[in-house]
């Protein structure tokens, strides 16, 4: 906690609001975006965004694994949990994220078999506790929760266990959303999580594609601060590169073992975002050696009509772009709100819309 205090320091912070206000321009707006709930849930904290000049646009980008989950993959694991002998684990998020027509929670309150879990070693618990049961573990969430799903599922799991992957990537997802015009930015703040375990040589496409500078970054006020030095000084200098402020926790190559055990159990494949589309080789899916245990081949799932992601009059799609802020939003903090969330960024503690509403209360710039 000492070392945390000076990452959260006023003066410090002061000293480093200065020098952004030096370096930043006065005659155009810069647009950074991070691509991480938990950078969001900082900014939002500590209202950073009232300490930037007006030239500084903070943007919060696909960075929620449970906001971009498709409604249809929600939708085959209620399917499932409404049959006979199936029990449904998954994260708590998961539980309460709007679907077409329901969530998880709601079907569990109609007689759906849904558990909610921590982790995929609790639910491989629930296999062994309940062996006349078929357990499906939803498995939700970027390279940062993938491995410790993966060294599960390398080290043998129950008969009875299967796993549903909507495990999604980081680095070719911001490729293919820059690639298609959809967002517009100037420099990246790239998540701390994700980057523990992939290190920094992926984002190193970025610069060199794109010319955009990329930061890889801490979760507290400082890191966040620093971050957007370092990315207005390659600005200036029109040096675009990927530098490395989180160095207290991220390598160049990042963990090796987790990316070994990680491809050990999945390979890529072409993956649907909520309210982004498909985009190639951005999601998990299990290893054919692993057949025995993927919950979409071993079970039949009929759905009725064809999923919707994003509901009429939600803006959750614009949100996750960055094209407006959540309360430009109309049904924002009226018709969805975190105890009847209407669109899926209002739910997880890593939604852009969940954060602001949380910290409404806290100045934050528009």
């Amino acid at each position: 906690m000492e070392i945390l205090k000076k990452f959260r320091d006023r003066e410090i912070a002061a000293r480093i609001v200065e020098e952004i206000r030096k370096i930043a321009p006065k005659d155009k707006i810069i647009k950074i975006m991070h691509v991480c709930g938990t950078h969001e849930n900082t900014i939002a904290r500590y209202a950073l965004r009232n300490l930037l000049p007006e030239t500084i646009d903070l943007i919060a980008g696909p960075g929620c694994p449970v906001c971009i989950c498709p409604a249809k993959d929600i939708d085959e694991v209620i399917y499932l949990s409404k049959q006979k002998d199936i029990i449904v684990a998954t994260y708590g998020d998961m539980v309460k994220t709007p679907a077409t027509e329901t969530s998880l929670w709601e079907a569990r309150a109609s007689g759906a078999n849904v558990v909610i879990v921590y982790s995929a070693h609790d639910s491989i618990k629930l296999a062994e506790k309940y062996p006349t049961k078929k357990i499906i573990f939803f498995s939700v969430g970027f390279e940062t929760t993938a491995p410790g799903v993966a060294s599960e599922i390398v080290d043998g799991l129950p008969e009875n266990f299967y796993v549903y992957s909507s495990h999604r990537l980081i680095p070719p997802a911001m490729d293919a959303l820059l690639s298609s015009g959809k967002i517009m930015i100037d420099g990246i703040i790239a998540p701390g999580h994700v980057s523990t375990i992939i290190g920094v040589k992926p984002y190193e496409i970025f610069p060199k594609k794109y010319k955009l500078p990329v930061v890889i970054a801490g979760f507290e006020p400082i890191d966040i601060l620093f971050a957007i030095v370092m990315i207005l000084k390659q600005l200036k200098e029109n040096e675009p590169k990927v530098e490395n402020e989180y160095s207290r926790a991220v390598t160049y190559e990042g963990n090796k073992k987790a990316q070994k055990i990680l491809y050990e159990a999945f390979e890529t494949i072409d993956a649907a975002w909520r309210g982004l589309g498909v985009i190639p080789k951005s999601g998990l899916e299990l290893r054919k050696e692993f057949d025995d245990h993927n919950a979409r081949k071993n079970f039949e799932i009929k759905l009725e009509k064809p999923s919707l992601d994003i509901a009429p009059g939600c803006s959750c799609n614009k949100v996750i772009l960055g094209q407006i802020k959540p309360p430009e939003c109309p049904m924002f903090g009226k018709a969805c709100t975190p105890q009847r969330p209407y669109g899926p960024c209002m739910v997880s503690q890593e939604g852009t819309c969940r954060i602001w509403y949380k910290y409404r209360g806290v100045t934050i710039k528009p």
